[in-house]
Order: structure tokens, then C-alpha cells, then sequence
């Protein structure tokens, strides 16, 4: 009599825990795939929904084969340590679950950060030091140290060259030297 109930009960209690785990980690963790992917939603949605159903089949298989292992309960308090260490393999297998995907899903972000860097709209380089500071820029100019280097955004357009070898700015240069805010 035990035995019904508390599989009962697992059965209850377990699918219940893979529904909400898996419903918040939709929520959730769109955020974090769309910054994974990034910035493409769609395919972060369509990873989202397809990680919550392999969430879905991967426990709910779990749990029904989980259901035949373990010795029966004989008394209540038998039926309760079954029931308790039924759901807690559960947890387990779910919180090992998610922090697999999480991994995986850093190590692809780490990945596409390592090629690409950041977006380009953040990302700062260094350029020389323009003017007196150019002159001053030589590391070995009577033990004085190289001023710091200077950062900018980078733009989408191609740096400005000199048009002779070292001879002023190209006719359609900013006067600011490209320095500054369009």
C-alpha cells in the first residue's frame, strides 16, 4: 500500500519540479542566450525552446526509469526516505542539467568573444599619439618615458593616411585629426 502512494507521490512531485525548473529557465535564461548568440534573438528563442523540451524528455525519462530502482517501502517512514531520496536524485540530475548547458553555453560565448572580440561599437584602440606628443614618442629619447597611448572608438571608416610620405592630412580629414565625435 505504501508503494503506490509514494510512487504516487514521486511521480507528482518530480514532474511538477521538472515543469517549473524548466519553465524558469525559459524565462530566464532568454537574456542570457541572446547575449551568448550574440544578439540574435531569434536563434537565442529557437535554443531556448529547443534546450526546454531535451530538458523536458531528458528528466521525465529520468524520473519514470528512476521509478523501478530503490528497495519498496514496508512502513511510513520507509516510504518517506524512498520518496525523499527519489526526488532528491531528481533535483540532482536537473541542477547537473542546467549547469551543463550553462557551461556549454559559456564556453561557445568565451569562443566567439576569442575571435571577434567585443562589438565593435565598444570596443577601444589604441592609435599614436599625434603632434608633440608624436615627437616625444620614442621610448629611447634620453631615458624618458613614452606618454600613455591615446584610445578611441573605433570607427567603421578606414583610418586617414598621409598624403606624401608624412605630409599632412588628406584633403577630407576632420580637423580635429578624427579624434573626436562625428
Amino acid at each position: 500500500m505504501y508503494t503506490v502512494w509514494t510512487y504516487a507521490i514521486y511521480l507528482v512531485v518530480s514532474v511538477c519540479l521538472t515543469i517549473w525548473v524548466a519553465q524558469t529557465l525559459f524565462k530566464h535564461g532568454r537574456a542570457f542566450l541572446v547575449d551568448a548568440f550574440a544578439g540574435n534573438e531569434t536563434l537565442a528563442d529557437s535554443v531556448n525552446h529547443l534546450l526546454v523540451v531535451g530538458f523536458y524528455l531528458i528528466n521525465v525519462g529520468y524520473v519514470t526509469l528512476a521509478l523501478k530502482y530503490g528497495d519498496k517501502p514496508g512502513d511510513l517512514v520507509q516510504a518517506i526516505e524512498f520518496g525523499s531520496m527519489k526526488i532528491g536524485m531528481v533535483l540532482l540530475v536537473v541542477g547537473t542539467m542546467h549547469f551543463f548547458n550553462l557551461y556549454l553555453l559559456a564556453q561557445s560565448r568565451k569562443r566567439r568573444l576569442g575571435h571577434r572580440g567585443p562589438s565593435e561599437d565598444k570596443r577601444a584602440v589604441p592609435v599614436p599619439p599625434s603632434g608633440h606628443a608624436a615627437q616625444l614618442a620614442s621610448p629611447m629619447d634620453n631615458g624618458r618615458e613614452a606618454p600613455p597611448v591615446v584610445l578611441r572608438r573605433q570607427s567603421s571608416t578606414p583610418p586617414q593616411s598621409p598624403t606624401k610620405a608624412g605630409m599632412g592630412p588628406t584633403p577630407n580629414a576632420r580637423p580635429n585629426g578624427g579624434l573626436g565625435e562625428r
